[in-house]
């Protein structure tokens, strides 16, 4: 699947290796809850790097790698391609939002950053939306000269003008009779306490004038360029950037908003499933995506586990969708948790559009947007964790939302789990890949693949249902490793032109690249 649309064979599981760490954390370190990472987001042409922490601050990362390139043409060429792997800098960061309250709710609002997105670059700026439950900030990030101030001792010899006072007193003498910070000695400020304001014989010894510098170095500046607020009555979960460069949404429970990003004081409400009687609500939005090309299209997902295309061309309050997805597919067997683990909790658009991948709390699932009877391929993740669905609701584990990402390519899918592992599935025709690693230095510690297991080997193309990474059950991964609910990988990226993975584990960001 190339760019969502084209669907070409993929040449084997990739060699997943280490890359670099940014903020590990010593054996024994306290982790503290202001530091954990909460949102990751690469930009389009995957050069920089945001993240988002609980604290509000946003921290970019700029790629080094491909700007240290020099030599002639034929050295470049032999340099060994995984020699070359992205390599990622700090640049800098700010703090996006902080702790408000709303006192006619009497709710207090974290500073927590759900959600990033990176807007269109302009004239060496960077442009990108933070946003956490209840306001958006837009952000422009630009090098800017430093300036700096220079105290500078001023000859008396030879200032005569601007308020200068001459003086047959050598510099080095005034120099020495001058105190730090400007300070005069008490001789002189005897004479400027007097009320005739005469000055000294000989004059001033010394003056220290301040004087500003512009320095050739340039440092990178973050300046709040709009706050979007009061459009959502619920915790916004969602944003996402047009492909007009103009407008983006946002998203809560019940409701989706379109902004103009040159408009802060005015949103339209595109979508609302807020009943009459609340009594009757069924389902909210857990996630909504702009589709990639086309500025008319976007789509969300619902608790209930269903994707719902909307067209904004059909009208302005987009009630009924153009297409609805959902798995026909009856469980099993139903209990108390079966609406629980259906609920979407992330969905991202392959590149070209064509394909919509999802992730509920137990699978990964890819949709074909020309095809609404079911998923084209699922991806088991949790299956193993289905015995203790209990334990996992005693302790709020069940309502975690992970997010999922796909290879610029379209190749690959990836997401995260307990014990800090991630999962990367091959998505084409005949793939058998399915890979667990974890966030750590060595990645491949708990690598596993698992082969395939297609519910239907008689259809061979891509619209054939594949469930692929079901683990032996007990409460182990395929390795045998137990899980630990309280280390979980919950966000991730994929970089948009190259096999390269950054991923949070509490307060590290990790890098990987194949």
């Amino acid at each position: 699947m190339k760019g969502g649309d084209e669907v070409i064979a993929s040449s084997g599981p990739l060699d997943w290796r280490f890359s670099q760490v940014f903020g590990e954390r010593s054996a024994g370190e306290e982790v503290h809850e202001v530091d954990i990472i909460s949102a990751i987001e690469f930009d389009k042409s995957g050069d920089h790097l945001a993240t988002g922490d609980r604290g509000g601050r946003v921290v970019l990362f700029e790629r080094t790698d491909s700007k240290n390139t020099s030599g002639s043409r034929r050295d470049v060429e032999g340099t060994d391609y995984a020699l070359r792997h992205p390599e990622f800098r700090y640049k800098t960061e700010f703090q996006s939002h902080e702790p408000e309250f709303d006192y006619l709710k009497s709710l207090e609002i974290e500073e927590k950053i759900n959600k990033i997105r990176w807007s269109q670059t302009a004239n060496g700026a960077l442009f990108l939306l933070s946003t956490n439950d209840k306001t958006i900030k837009f952000w422009k990030v630009q090098e800017k000269k430093i300036k700096k101030v220079c105290e500078i001792n001023a000859d008396s010899s030879r200032s005569l003008g601007n308020g200068s006072v001459g003086s047959s007193t050598s510099n080095s003498n005034s120099t020495n009779s001058c105190l730090t910070n400007g300070r005069l000695p008490d001789k002189v400020n005897n004479y400027l306490s007097n009320n005739d304001y005469t000055f000294p014989p000989g004059g001033i010894p010394s003056l220290q004038l301040p004087a500003v510098t512009i320095s050739p170095e340039t440092s990178p500046v973050a300046k709040c360029r709009r706050v979007y607020t009061h459009a959502h009555d619920y915790h916004i979960n969602s944003i996402s950037n047009n492909s007009d460069g103009e407008t983006f949404i946002s998203a809560d429970d019940l409701r989706i908003n379109l902004w103009n990003l040159d408009i802060s004081n005015q949103s339209f409400n595109i979508v609302d499933v807020k009943p009459a009687n609340m009594e009757d609500l069924t389902e909210v939005i857990t996630s909504a995506e702009f589709h990639p090309t086309h500025c008319n299209t976007l789509a969300y997902s619902s608790s209930k586990g269903s994707i719902r295309l909307i067209d904004l061309r059909q009208s302005a309050l987009c009630d009924s969708h153009s297409k609805l997805f959902e798995d026909t597919e009856t469980p099993t067997s139903r209990s108390f948790f079966t609406e629980i683990i259906a609920s979407i909790s992330d969905i991202k658009f392959a590149k070209g559009g064509r394909y919509i991948l999802s992730r509920d709390y137990m699978s990964l699932k890819l949709w074909d947007i020309n095809m609404d009877s079911g998923p084209v391929s699922t991806f088991q993740v949790h299956e193993h964790l289905r015995p203790k669905l209990c334990d996992l609701y005693e302790n709020d584990s069940i309502f975690d939302k992970f997010e999922c990402c796909l290879s610029g390519d379209g190749l690959r899918v990836a997401t995260g789990s307990y014990s800090n592992l991630f999962r990367v599935f091959g998505v084409s025709p005949g793939s058998t890949e399915t890979t667990t690693l974890e966030a750590s230095k060595n990645p491949m510690r708990r690598q596993v693949t698992t082969p395939a297991r297609p519910s239907r080997p008689s259809l061979s193309s891509i619209t054939r249902v594949v469930r692929r990474g079901a683990e032996s059950p007990g409460g182990a991964d395929g390795n045998g490793n137990s899980f630990d609910h309280t280390t979980k990988l919950l966000h991730l990226a994929w970089h948009p032109t190259e096999n390269s993975i950054a991923c949070a584990a509490a307060n590290s960001l990790y890098m990987y690249y194949a």
